[in-house]
């Protein structure tokens, strides 16, 4: 099952600038995703991070494989489209291998190690070009959107 950008905005409630996941290459409902983030020039963190020096910054790596996982979640767990956002819970053992720039491609691939409404557990994979970016272990939780306004 693919899905482009249109299809990943039906599924997640994020918007410019802060949707990080164009492309949904492989779902494999209750055990795997794999995601793609075409990284422009024109994020709107590159101005600030670094100037003249652009790097991806490590937050918004593991918030693009926090977005793939939370797809993941909604499509194997069943949830109703537009009623739920999926929220981190947690992250352990995130490490940052090599840095990300303007025109890379960012392949984000997840692994379920528990998948439960209430707190699923992910093993994530950021690759550019085959080469490992980034991993972590990612922790999410689904809540429903009338529960998280104030």
């Amino acid at each position: 099952m693919m899905m482009d950008t249109r299809e990943i905005m039906e599924v997640l409630p994020h918007r410019y600038p802060l949707l990080l996941a164009d492309r949904i290459l492989e779902i494999e409902l209750g055990k795997r995703i794999v995601g793609l983030k075409n990284v422009s020039a024109n994020e709107p963190y590159f101005q600030g991070h670094f100037p003249g020096f652009p790097l991806m910054p490590g937050v918004y790596i593991l918030e693009a494989m926090a977005q793939v996982g939370g797809i993941l979640m909604i499509k194997s767990l069943g949830l109703e489209i537009g009623k739920y956002a999926i929220v981190f819970a947690g992250i352990d053992d995130a490490r940052f291998k090599k840095p990300v720039y303007p025109g890379d491609q960012l392949l984000l691939e997840l692994e379920v190690i528990s998948l439960k409404k209430a707190l699923s557990k992910m093993k994530g994979k950021a690759t550019v070009d085959g080469q490992i970016v980034a991993e972590a272990i990612l922790y999410a939780a689904a809540r429903e959107l009338k529960d998280l306004k104030r």
